[in-house]
């Protein structure tokens, strides 16, 4: 089901209706598609980060960061200084 994004405002209890039921909606902005809604699925396994696994995702390349949490407070320290 398409819907717009005016429509997901107005009538966003139908299309959680819609959704609830297996439906997935695209919402449009502009005739542009940009978001989809789909049921919401339990997985199996939770997802769970270990700091001890070290750097991910936009971090994972950086060869010069060890530690993403001292990199972001050295980071900060100029804000609150």
């Amino acid at each position: 089901m398409k819907a717009t994004a005016k429509d997901l405002r107005i009538h966003s209890k139908e299309l959680l209706d819609v959704v609830s039921r297996g439906e997935d909606v695209v919402i449009t902005f502009r005739g542009k598609p940009c978001a989809k809604l789909v049921p919401y699925e339990e997985s199996a396994q939770p997802l769970v980060l270990d700091k001890k696994d070290g750097l991910f995702g936009i971090w994972a390349d950086r060869d010069d960061i060890d530690s993403v949490e001292d990199y972001m407070q050295n980071l900060r320290k100029s804000r609150f200084s």
